[in-house]
């Protein structure tokens, strides 16, 4: 699976991950396996479509609205994971002030925040 911008413990499950991934277009993903994530159970992955909506990487809402999805995607082997990131990384952008994200604002793997 790609590396991730961001890796951090679930948290609804310490014991479970969620891998923040954030791309130029403005968009990005949240992808999970965590106790009650669809496919935890089988060692798979949940994939949500993420809009970022400022400079750093917990600036970002659930998007449902994307050709991909109008849900958040389960069951997910790591290549279906990148194949899914390749798609959200090639969406037009959201709009037309969407910039290149901020890497100096992005906070380092390991970060952890109840904020984001």
């Amino acid at each position: 699976m790609r590396t991730p911008n961001l890796e951090r413990p679930h948290r609804a499950d310490p014991n479970g991950i969620q891998r923040l991934y954030r791309f130029a277009n403005g968009y990005g993903a949240s992808v999970v396996r965590f106790d009650g994530s669809y496919g935890y159970a089988r060692g798979l992955w949940e994939l949500a479509v993420l809009a970022f909506n400022g400079p750093n990487l917990g600036d970002y809402q659930l998007c449902y609205t994307t050709e991909l999805t109008d849900d958040v995607l389960g069951h997910l082997t790591e290549a279906e994971v990148d194949a899914l990131l390749d798609q959200i990384e090639t969406l037009p952008a959201q709009s037309p002030d969407t910039q290149e994200p901020d890497m100096n604002a992005i906070k380092p793997l390991g970060y952890w925040s109840t904020e984001d």
